[in-house]
C-alpha cells in the first residue's frame, strides 16, 4: 500500500478534511499505525485526506514540510497525529496552528534524549547521511512547546512499558490535556486500532 500521498496531486481538488500523520525517528509512512489509519479511513471516512510524508532527517526541515503542507491546504480542516518524536511534532503543530491532535508515547524532550546518538547517523529508510550535533539539537530546542493554550486540542496516548520513553515525563508535560495510559504496552503502542473510533471523534 503506498503510504505517503502526493500533495501536489490533490491541490487542484481541496478537501475539507485532512489528517497528517507524523512518524517518529528514523521510521517512515509504512509505520503500523500509519498503516491501520489510513485503511480505516478508506473504509470509514473516505472524505477525510490521509497525508504521512516522509520526513527528512534535520528538525528545521521537518518543520518546513510541515508548514508547507498548512500553507497548501490552508482552506481544510486538518489535524495531526504524531508519534514518538512525531508526537513532539505535533506538539508543535497544535500550538502554531490551533488544531486537533492525537500525541502516540509522544517525546517530551527529544534534545536531551538525543544526546546518546550523538554523532553520524544513517536515515534507514532515506539512506542519508547526517549528524546529530549541537546544531541538530538547536533546531529540536527551537521546536519545543513549554505551555499550552489549547490543552483541550491534545489527545494523549500512553502505554507504561514504553522501552525508550519514560512516559512519566508526558504525563507530567500533558497534564492539562485529555491522557489515556495503559499499563504494559510498549513505544509502539500496542493495539493502537482500538481507539481509530474514538479517535477520529475527537479530531473532527
Amino acid at each position: 500500500m503506498r503510504m505517503q500521498q502526493d500533495i501536489n496531486k490533490h491541490s487542484t481538488n481541496t478537501p475539507k478534511k485532512v489528517l497528517l500523520s507524523l512518524h517518529g525517528f528514523h521510521s517512515s509512512p509504512a509505520s503500523l499505525k500509519a498503516q491501520q489509519m489510513q485503511e480505516y479511513l478508506a473504509v470509514h471516512h473516505p472524505d477525510i485526506l490521509f497525508l504521512c510524508p516522509q520526513l527528512p532527517v534535520l528538525p528545521k526541515d521537518m518543520w518546513a514540510l510541515i508548514s508547507d503542507i498548512f500553507k497548501q491546504y490552508q482552506h481544510s480542516e486538518i489535524a495531526v497525529m504524531g508519534s514518538s518524536l512525531g508526537g513532539f511534532l505535533a506538539t508543535k503543530v497544535e500550538e502554531t496552528y490551533q488544531v486537533k491532535s492525537l500525541l502516540i508515547n509522544p517525546a517530551v524532550s527529544p534534545s536531551l534524549l538525543f544526546t546518546k546518538y550523538a554523532g553520524e547517523q544513517v536515515h534507514p529508510y532515506l539512506n542519508e547521511r547526517y549528524d546529530i550535533n549541537n546544531d541538530y539539537m538547536q533546531q529540536l530546542i527551537e521546536l519545543n512547546v513549554e505551555s499550552f493554550k489549547s490543552p483541550e486540542n491534545i489527545w494523549v496516548l500512553l502505554q507504561e512499558e514504553d522501552e525508550v520513553l519514560d512516559y512519566r515525563e508526558a504525563l507530567n508535560k500533558y497534564q492539562s490535556c485529555k491522557i489515556t495510559c495503559e499499563k504494559g504496552g510498549n513505544h509502539s503502542f500496542l493495539g493502537f486500532e482500538r481507539y481509530l473510533t474514538e479517535i477520529i471523534g475527537f479530531l473532527y
